[in-house]
């Protein structure tokens, strides 16, 4: 499928499910539509990505089968200055994605648009309607289950699950992604967005997530907020408990030492951080820390190096920077 992408003066830093979807996606992307950045290229401001022009509006894309919002804002709200872009796209026929908690489908004028001219508003955070509790019966499969956890929202969860699955791929293993969040989702086409879902359904939507993969040697749940979030650790609860997980991962970003939007929140040291997800899990599996992944990207490269072995150190458990560095066998083999 051929796509453009919707961030609008948020990328790359604050587009999250372009980038996801320029670095690890099926689709073709043939154009990026930001306004502030029109005329540029993505590899301008993004390495080792897909590249695509940067045009300002969806008039100066070429011919695509769909639209992706590709921002991820906090609240996930639709910005009316993204309308007319949505307008242009459902008057060509294509399809859009959109991954907000504003479902594009209630919309009485997108929806018009898309059935008069044939196009499919998509959702991608409405969840199925047959959810149910869990059952606690995710750690009867039979592959190995990873669950990506970090120290604060947007630390690379998402990255780390992906570039982990890659990684196995490569020792000849099968291994899945399990999507829990719009962006993992939009990449795989399959997967349910936690964080929508009614609270006491979550663990079970895991549940059920982590049961769909067959016949796979590795699943990576895809993690999502942080247990030390004021807003957010509640879906996090939910993902450590209804994946039953054999083994964690830890996120982190070099340098952060507050909770990003919550600074009054420090981010709790890394061995207590390390023993406060061990202790949540522990009712529901015996998962415990078992490697670090940290998103060096404002250092520089000796910086990056170091900042890496002092985050194994203080973990106590084998680390990279999986963009920067790869994944490295003593990581995989951690996990495996």
């Amino acid at each position: 499928m051929h796509v453009a992408v919707l961030t609008h003066e948020s990328f790359p830093d604050r587009a999250k499910t372009a980038v996801g979807l320029l670095r690890y996606g099926d689709h073709e992307v043939r154009a990026v539509v930001d306004r502030e950045y029109a005329g540029q290229r993505v590899s301008d401001h993004l390495p080792d990505v897909q590249d695509a022009p940067i045009v300002a509006s969806m008039d100066e894309v070429p011919e695509v089968d769909a639209l992706v919002v590709g921002i991820s804002p906090i609240g996930g709200e639709f910005d009316e200055s993204w309308r007319a872009d949505v307008r242009a796209a459902l008057e060509r026929g294509c399809d859009v994605l959109s991954g907000l908690h504003d479902f594009l489908e209630d919309d009485e004028e997108f929806a018009r648009l898309a059935a008069d001219h044939g196009g499919e508003l998509r959702d991608l955070r409405k969840p199925p309607e047959d959810l149910t509790v869990a059952e606690g019966t995710a750690g009867e499969v039979d592959a190995t289950v990873v669950t990506t956890v970090g120290t604060d929202c947007s630390t690379g969860k998402m990255t780390a699950s992906f570039e982990l699955r890659d990684a196995a791929r490569e020792r000849g293993l099968s291994a899945e992604v399990v999507p829990t969040g719009q962006t993992g989702v939009a990449i795989t086409g399959w997967g349910i967005v936690v964080d929508r879902v009614i609270a006491d359904y979550a663990a079970g939507a895991v549940e059920r997530l982590v049961q769909t993969p067959e016949d796979q040697d590795l699943l990576i749940v895809e993690g999502q907020g942080a247990l030390a979030h004021p807003a957010y650790s509640g879906v996090t609860t939910s993902i450590l408990h209804g994946s039953a997980p054999d083994a964690l991962v830890m996120c982190h970003e070099a340098g952060l030492e507050a909770i990003h939007g919550y600074e009054s929140f420090a981010i709790p040291p890394l061995p207590e951080y390390v023993d406060i997800y061990e202790r949540l899990a522990a009712p529901i599996s015996d998962a415990s820390v078992v490697a670090g992944t940290l998103n060096t990207s404002k250092l520089d490269d000796d910086a990056a190096d170091e900042a890496v072995a002092e985050y194994a150190d203080a973990l106590g458990a084998p680390a990279t920077d999986p963009v920067r560095h790869g994944v490295p066998d003593e990581v995989l083999d951690a996990i495996l």
